[in-house]
């Protein structure tokens, strides 16, 4: 169970740093800071759901660390 565990947050892991990478330069807290102009802007399109893949993901891996730690 553990081994098959482990295999899910490497795989969790490696698809989470993927997207992030995929993910545009201005996206995220970099822009509140100067790194671009505008103060709100809409996703559309592949990165709506490079956005909202990412949180999943996240999430999804947190709750296997939770599980693999109750284990």
């Amino acid at each position: 169970m553990s081994d098959a565990l482990a295999l899910v947050q490497i795989v969790l892991a490696i698809f989470l740093a993927v997207l992030i990478l995929l993910q545009g330069r201005g996206a995220g807290l970099s822009s509140s800071f100067g790194g671009m102009g505008r103060t709100f802007q809409t996703r559309r399109g592949i990165e709506k759901v490079f956005f909202y893949a990412t949180i999943v993901l996240s999430v999804l891996l947190v709750i296997s660390i939770m599980v693999s730690v109750a284990i």
